[in-house]
């Protein structure tokens, strides 16, 4: 099972990746191993989609990260989950 992911900071920064484990991908995340996100420690998950095909995952990865529709009317489903 492939996973996309939207996880956020304690400034309130958003990421959105893709992974096969979960738990040791937000570890990475929460330990600074990735350049991208040690600026803005902690994250957390605030939302998950499961694919069993991994051009599907790559796929809704991308639409996500255009930041637009998709985006924003994701961003519109979860806001209680994104303002936690």
């Amino acid at each position: 099972m492939y996973y996309v992911c939207i996880m956020k900071s304690v400034t309130h920064e958003l990421y959105i990746g893709r992974t096969i484990n979960l738990a040791k991908r937000l570890q990475q995340h929460n330990a600074g191993t990735s350049p991208s996100t040690k600026r803005y420690l902690p994250w957390k998950v605030v939302y998950l989609e499961g694919c069993v095909n991994l051009d599907d995952a790559k796929d809704r990865e991308v639409k996500l990260k255009q930041f637009g529709r998709v985006y924003s009317q994701l961003k519109r489903r979860i806001k209680r989950s994104l303002q936690s």
